[in-house]
């Protein structure tokens, strides 16, 4: 059976606050490590080493709040956990969707060339004329007269 598993998860890590400042990103890894067991239902888990530099950038004190994490299911029967890449879900796109997009590409050159002929019009450089505004002479605060003793 070569069939993977594989999820996408955001883990909320604002437990960690409650551990003790000096123990914080272990306890942020050991977290990660304990909910990939929960939801995976295996008991070998590996953290990528891009995830683990995520939970350590800002050092032990102060990890993320939230990780956005793929958890992938191996066939050597073990967990895969590292930082989920939006890019790397774009990239993965149905050929259906395909010659839409690619409709749309060839549609924007034609507008673009009716927005240079209105601007080449010298009528249109001209700003409207507007009505001249009266000013109005400033208002000077009340002065307060300090009380004679």
């Amino acid at each position: 059976m070569s069939q993977e598993l594989e999820r996408v998860y955001t883990i909320n890590l604002g437990k960690v606050l409650l551990s003790q400042s000096q123990h914080r990103a272990v306890r942020a890894i050991n977290m990660i490590k304990e909910f990939a067991r929960h939801h995976m239902k295996v008991e070998e888990i590996k953290i990528e080493e891009e995830l683990a530099h995520q939970i350590w950038a800002k050092g032990v004190r102060s990890p993320p709040r939230k990780v956005r994490v793929r958890m992938s299911k191996t066939d050597e029967g073990y967990v895969l956990v590292s930082p989920y890449d939006e890019e790397a879900e774009s990239k993965v796109v149905p050929e259906k969707e395909t010659p839409k997009v690619e409709d749309k590409v060839e549609e924007t050159p034609a507008v673009e060339e009716k927005v240079e002929d209105t601007v080449e019009d010298p009528k249109a450089e001209e700003p409207a004329k507007e009505a001249p505004k009266k000013e109005e002479p400033a208002k000077e605060a009340p002065k307060k007269e300090e009380p004679k003793e």
